[in-house]
């Protein structure tokens, strides 16, 4: 990612330096989760739809620890393999509207909210920005080459409310609070870094 474009890194520090942790990214660009992957202070796990991993981009994807979910179904290997991730200290990476669209996190899933909930594992916000701003002219699909693009990094939170109910009802406000938070922490984001 340094050599194609300009990261600018921000708040990385905030990523606790041991222990499990769940980054929830904003999903604009198919550029996003290979930027956060390429910044991020620790190794990131993503679950990445099935579609991606094939000819030699799945056995490079899985090489790197990617996580093949199946997203027409409750895709219960992927769940576990992600929970997995979770119980072995490590981090896993999420998309929280499950698709890119305009990266406002407008619209949640329930996926990040169980699985926090589920693990106990506290929540890093991650806004990037700039993927989508201008398209390269030699590669329309992707940002101008050494162009700058943002990875910033919020505060990390608890999910749940703290009764270590995994009920519909606690999941759907764990949601609401995530919603919340992530929400917030785009607009810290774009306020610091001008975008």
């Amino acid at each position: 990612m340094y050599g194609l474009w300009k990261p600018r890194v921000l708040g990385a520090w905030r990523v606790p330096a041991a222990g499990p942790v769940i980054l929830a990214v904003n999903h604009s660009h198919n550029i996003d989760g290979p930027m956060l992957m390429g910044t991020a202070p620790r190794p990131v796990h993503f679950l990445i739809k099935k579609e991606a991993f094939v000819g030699p981009l799945g056995p490079f994807l899985e090489g790197i620890g990617q996580l093949k979910v199946d997203r027409e179904s409750a895709d219960r290997a992927a769940i576990t393999e992600a929970l997995g991730v979770l119980e072995h200290g490590g981090v896993l990476g999420i998309f929280p509207e499950g698709t890119r669209g305009e990266g406002d996190f407008a619209s949640l899933r329930a996926g990040l909210a169980y699985f926090a909930v589920r693990s106990g594992a506290p929540i890093v916000p991650v806004a990037v920005l700039g993927s989508t701003e201008r398209r390269g002219r030699l590669v329309r699909g992707l940002p101008p080459l050494r162009s700058r693009v943002d990875v910033v990094f919020g505060d990390a939170f608890e999910a749940g409310d703290g009764s270590g109910r995994r009920t519909r009802k606690a999941l759907d406000e764990a949601t609401v609070r995530i919603q919340h938070r992530l929400g917030a922490h785009l607009a810290d984001a774009k306020r610091l870094t001008g975008r």
